[in-house]
Formats: structure tokens, sequence, C-alpha cells
């Protein structure tokens, strides 16, 4: 029977996955520069790795992130009715 490791705890199971130190959604752009290697899939790459990082750096998943965009791109200002019917 194998022993469970102090370390893994169902805790971690909420903890988004993570390749070395780099966030798990920037390996798509990497497997495509992998596949197709050009300049522009390189800058690619590098791009949207730089972008997860500057996400975790200031404490946003993407999915809070896209949230907070659509939150900000709308305004303060929320209708109940739209406009057309005012």
């Amino acid at each position: 029977m194998a022993r469970h490791t102090p370390q893994a705890h169902w805790r971690d199971s909420a903890r988004s996955a993570r390749f070395w130190v780099f966030d798990c959604r920037a390996a798509l752009p990497f497997l495509l520069f992998l596949l197709h290697i050009r300049l522009w899939s390189f800058i690619l790459a590098v791009t949207a790795t730089l972008f997860f990082g500057a996400l975790e750096r200031y404490g946003f998943r993407v999915d809070v992130f896209m949230r907070w965009l659509r939150s900000t791109l709308a305004g303060r200002r929320k209708m109940a009715r739209p406009w057309w019917r005012q």
C-alpha cells in the first residue's frame, strides 16, 4: 500500500498547475513555438509568459482578470433597461 506524503494535501487541489516556475497556460504558446519555429511564434510564447507572470505578480488568475477587465470596460453605470427602451 502506497504511503501518503505529508506534502500532498487536499488543499493543494485548488492551486494552478505549474511547469517549474511558469504557469501551465504559458505552455500552449511554447508548444506552438516548438511545432512551428518562427520568430513570431517565439515572440508570442515570450509575451504570453510575461503576461501570465505579470498577472501572478499582481495576484490575479486569468478568470479573475477577465472579470476585472469586463467590469472595467463596462464602466460604473449599469442600466437596468436598454437605452433603446427608455
